[in-house]
């Protein structure tokens, strides 16, 4: 398990377009999941440690985010012939075990996490309603451990990106497993 940092964020940079399959059989592209008052992109998977620790806090600071006009969704861009943990199957059991409300979809060919630039899991992305980039942080001090009562940086940078457009100028890099790309033929 290596440990990867995300870089800080590129404020104002657009958010790419993708069209990926979610494990509920539809296809998402980035006008489905935009949120009237923002949106979340989410890079994560079913196998990584750091994802582990925080998926429960994590479902549920994105579902009260939704509820204020944030729309959101999770991207899985691992290699799953090297990591079949991450297999669209068990895909489609994480996000039920953890009772997603946004969309989980897979990223086969890994252009989208490439257009993004995401470097490990969890990565989280969070645009403004014109689809600027504001927040390129962290969900909140856990790393392999969820820390009891940390502050709420990922919902705290959203509702601020949700009121004024505008992200925290202060950030804290997400850390993770880095991303498990494929190899070339």
């Amino acid at each position: 398990m290596a440990l990867t940092l995300t870089p800080i964020c590129d404020f104002g940079w657009k958010a790419p377009d993708f069209s990926l399959e979610g494990v509920d059989g539809k296809t998402y592209s980035l006008s489905d999941v935009r949120g009237e008052r923002g949106t979340l992109i989410m890079f994560i998977c079913n196998h990584c440690p750091y994802v582990k620790a925080i998926i429960d806090r994590l479902a549920g600071e994105v579902k009260a985010l939704q509820e204020s006009g944030i729309g959101a969704v999770a991207i899985m861009p691992n290699d799953t012939d090297a990591y079949p943990e991450d297999s669209f199957e068990n895909m489609k059991l994480f996000a039920s075990e953890n009772n997603f409300t946004f969309p989980y979809v897979i990223d086969p060919t890994q252009e989208v996490a490439r257009a993004y630039d995401a470097v490990c899991t969890p990565d989280f992305f969070g645009f403004n309603a014109d689809d600027g980039l504001q927040y390129r942080g962290r969900l909140d001090a856990s790393k392999t451990t969820l820390v009891p009562n940390a502050r709420r940086d990922l919902y705290e940078a959203m509702t601020q990106v949700a009121e004024t457009g505008e992200g925290p100028k202060d950030q804290i890099a997400s850390q993770g497993c880095s991303i498990k790309w494929r190899t070339a033929a």
